[in-house]
């Protein structure tokens, strides 16, 4: 399958560990942080794409701009949702991300940015 925007996918994950928050102790319980909704929105954009990559090239997150609109409480079973919706100078890569619960509420909504990269990273001498 090539590259190419509409393609999607969903990366589903259990509200736990080192995803959660209490705010600096002022709850009395934990919740999905916003760092752990983007790290999960992130993934699912990477996850998406990395395997139609040519041999030696990975992508690199260097934008994001998400509204985290709802709480989604320890335990919780959501989904990460990322759809490819441009390509811009054959490098970077725009889409559509969103973090919604398995009863369907929305926890978070919008946009990241990825740019294809060398996998090998800068030449050393």
């Amino acid at each position: 399958m090539p590259i190419e925007p509409g393609i999607a996918a969903t990366h589903e994950f259990e509200v736990e560990g080192r995803l959660l928050t209490d705010v600096g102790g002022t709850l009395d319980f934990s919740v999905l942080s916003t760092p752990g909704m983007i790290a999960m929105m992130e993934r699912a954009a990477s996850v998406l794409v990395n395997p139609l990559l040519p041999p030696g090239k990975a992508t690199l997150g260097y934008e994001v701009c998400v509204k985290h609109v709802a709480a989604a409480p320890k335990g919780s079973r959501c989904s990460a949702r990322a759809r490819l919706d441009e390509i811009r100078d054959q490098r970077k890569l725009r889409f559509t991300v969103e973090v919604v619960t398995d009863d369907g509420r929305t926890i978070g909504v919008g946009t990241h940015e990825r740019r294809i990269i060398d996998a090998r990273g800068p030449a050393t001498r």
